[in-house]
């Protein structure tokens, strides 16, 4: 047996790296069934795109606001410490609207107040989570760990709509809410058994607005950094009409059965299984930078295709081989930064690459969603996908020559 082997299975049976792995799995498992059903809800109740805007904003916009200062924290205070927190304050948000909703406040309005809340934990939890990977995780192992998260994750979001559609269906809201309180809480008792070291810092810290500067003067004079984030913003720009408003064009172009909804979801969710299940047995993607062209370029002819389907059967086909992409881009990105920065300085950078993602699809979205009520979703769809294929060509190009800075 190899040392590489050997490894590989010293990492997969490491019972730290297998506890985070759970606890975090398991609350991105709660969270996604809580934003399936409030999608589906509102997607069912209003059968507006305007609708399905306000919804998007008020679950990503706050994390702009919030990820940054999220970043600094990530670099000073104990990043185990700082997602426990974001987590409970997640539960405590949901638990109080799980219990409005049994005391009969269902009006929708409610559900994007909560989303504004969920939003903002989020905009903490998340630097502290990517950051904290490289504290876990010998370098050479980073990917290989990184693909079985997304196998993970894709094997808990093949769950997830099936859980939100059943409950959807069958009972009322508020048990979906209750999950998330659920598994939010079993993430943040896991977690406690983990012990992450700190990050040794190099400078004093200083003022929050100053730590700031520092990391966007990083990030920004990083020639790598600074085009894979430029990358982030037109491509989740552009992933918007897939991401967003497919459920309206089921409802529109197919039927507004809660099963084709999850029908949906599903085959995304096993694409996205399977390629999580081959980046973690490839274990390695040597050209990051070609890799996350090529995905780019895939979802631009896919999302093209579902725009030209002419059947639900088709429809589906086509998402699944489009999700089967996102656990390798995803994968190439996450790790491809955290080789090129500085451990100092993750918690600042992971922040940026948030606030980017995070303000993108809103600000999509008040293109996009409007104009769902006017032009067909398939006509968006083919659009953005044909200007994604470019975005990934594009970032080929302008870094074919790159070479890897010092950290």
């Amino acid at each position: 047996m190899s040392n590489s082997t050997l490894s590989t299975k010293k990492i997969l049976f490491d019972r730290q790296v297998v506890l985070f792995l759970i606890s975090q799995n398991v609350s991105l498992f709660g969270s996604a069934v809580v934003g399936y059903a409030i999608i589906w809800y509102i997607t069912l109740e209003t059968s507006s795109g305007v609708w399905l805007m306000l919804t998007t904003i008020c679950s990503m916009l706050p994390q702009v606001f919030v990820s940054l200062w999220g970043g600094v924290w990530a670099d000073r205070y104990d990043r185990k410490l700082l997602i426990m927190i974001s987590d409970a304050f997640i539960a405590v948000s949901t638990l109080g609207l799980a219990i409005a909703f049994w005391l009969g406040f269902t009006r929708i309005e409610l559900l994007l107040v909560v989303s504004v809340v969920r939003s903002v934990g989020a905009g903490i939890q998340m630097p502290a989570v990517n950051a904290i990977y490289p504290q876990l995780v010998p370098p050479e192992n980073l990917t290989r760990v990184q693909g079985i998260n997304q196998s993970l994750s894709s094997i808990l979001m093949l769950l997830a709509p099936a859980v939100g559609g059943v409950v959807l269906g069958t009972m009322d809201l508020a048990w979906a809410f209750m999950i998330d309180v659920v598994t939010g809480s079993a993430a943040i008792l896991i977690l406690r058994l983990i012990v992450v070291n700190r990050v040794e810092r190099s400078d004093e810290p200083t003022s929050l607005l100053d730590e700031l500067k520092k990391g966007v003067r990083y990030a920004f004079g990083n020639p790598l950094l600074k085009g894979i984030i430029i990358c982030y913003g037109f491509s989740f720009f552009l992933i918007t009409p897939a991401a967003v408003l497919t459920p309206l064009m089921i409802e529109r172009s197919f039927g507004g059965e809660v099963w084709r909804l999850t029908a949906n979801e599903i085959v995304w969710t096993v694409g996205s299984f399977v390629g999580g299940i081959a980046v973690s047995l490839y274990g390695n993607i040597k050209n990051k930078i070609l890799t996350i062209a090529l995905c780019l370029v895939a979802f631009g002819i896919s999302f093209t295709l579902l725009g030209l389907a002419g059947s639900f059967v088709l429809y589906l086909l086509v998402m699944g081989i489009s999700g089967f992409f996102m656990p390798i881009i995803a994968t190439a990105e996450t790790v491809f930064i955290q080789e090129i920065t500085a451990p100092q300085m993750m918690g600042r950078v992971f922040s940026i690459i948030q606030i980017i993602t995070s303000a993108a699809m809103p600000l999509a979205i008040l293109l996009f969603g409007p104009l769902a009520d006017v032009v067909p979703v398939e006509t968006l769809l083919i659009i953005s996908g044909i200007l994604l294929a470019l975005v990934g060509l594009i970032y080929q190009l302008s870094n074919r020559n790159s070479e890897r800075p010092l950290l």
